[in-house]
């Protein structure tokens, strides 16, 4: 699929804020005062910044809110509404934090909980596609919520947990691309089945639909070659996950952290990058695309 600014800043930005508020929410570090207000902003910055960024790829933004009346049917709906209550709790349990000095645990542990789910709801978006078999897998959610936490320990100074956190979100990545250069093949999807004359025997296209480019072409046929896309998935594992691990094991400063969470930062977005570049649409097989 042709990888759009907007979605990449969405899913990299909100994924750390959300994953930021997780923590906080579990009062990991317990903070108060300035320093809260400082984690909070933070994490309220990204998580906000990133579900605004997602709208700029709709056609009409103004219509987002509309959104919030599909959640019995709309993974999207369903992760408007967990973002919403997950920031008002949030932002309840803050105003203890920075104003109170007092830490409602309560509120936090459901602020936690409602963060983690937006990020789970965020994945499922994208996990519920059949069309696109690259992302119709467990290990989605599994790659989402893996580097939100790992993104959010290291944003919230939980060194400890950061380190084994950073390893299992790059045994999932790993994962997820092995079976994700599989999934394609193993869908049983080819040109019969994509244009419904499969079952009248062998189907080979005798000529492009047209000559020009559509729509379709334009949103849900990207190629990335692939020893282009091996080199960015190097770059990519390295800052995210390798140089992050580099980084903690060395004697703690201030500015070695500040490295650590950038290098996973630039990581995570040309991840997030591949992982739409590499979204392989049955669509394409109509247009002799794959």
């Amino acid at each position: 699929m042709h990888p759009a600014p907007s979605v990449i800043v969405f899913t990299t930005l909100s994924g750390l804020g959300f994953g930021l508020l997780f923590f906080l929410g579990l009062g990991l570090p317990v903070v108060t005062g300035w320093v809260a207000f400082a984690l909070f902003a933070i994490g309220f910055g990204l998580s906000v910044g990133g579900l605004l960024a997602s709208t700029f790829h709709l056609g009409h933004p103004e219509r987002a809110i509309k959104a919030f009346t599909q959640w019995r049917s709309s993974w999207l709906s369903r992760e408007g509404w967990c973002a919403v209550i997950a920031l008002i709790l949030m932002g309840l349990y803050a105003i203890g934090a920075v104003f109170l000095g007092q830490r409602w645990g309560v509120l936090g542990f459901l602020g936690a909980l409602f963060s983690l789910a937006t990020v789970f709801t965020t994945s499922m978006i994208y996990t519920q596609l059949k069309t696109i078999p690259r992302w119709n897998m467990k290990l989605t959610p599994a790659m989402f919520l893996s580097f939100s936490l790992a993104g959010g320990a290291l944003l919230a100074g939980q060194l400890t947990a950061a380190m084994p956190l950073l390893l299992l979100a790059g045994v999932v990545q790993l994962m997820y691309w092995r079976q994700g250069d599989k999934a394609f093949a193993q869908s049983g999807t080819d040109l019969g089945s994509a244009t419904g004359l499969g079952s009248r025997g062998s189907v080979r296209a005798f000529e492009p639909p047209h000559t020009g480019t559509n729509y379709l072409l334009r949103e849900f046929v990207h190629v990335v070659g692939r020893k282009h896309a091996e080199k960015l998935r190097i770059i990519s594992f390295t800052l995210a996950f390798f140089v992050p691990l580099i980084l903690l094991m060395l004697p703690f400063h201030h500015i070695l952290a500040l490295l650590a969470v950038l290098s996973h930062l630039a990581g995570v977005a040309m991840s997030r990058w591949l992982f739409f570049a590499q979204a392989e649409h049955v669509v394409g097989l109509y247009y002799g695309k794959r």
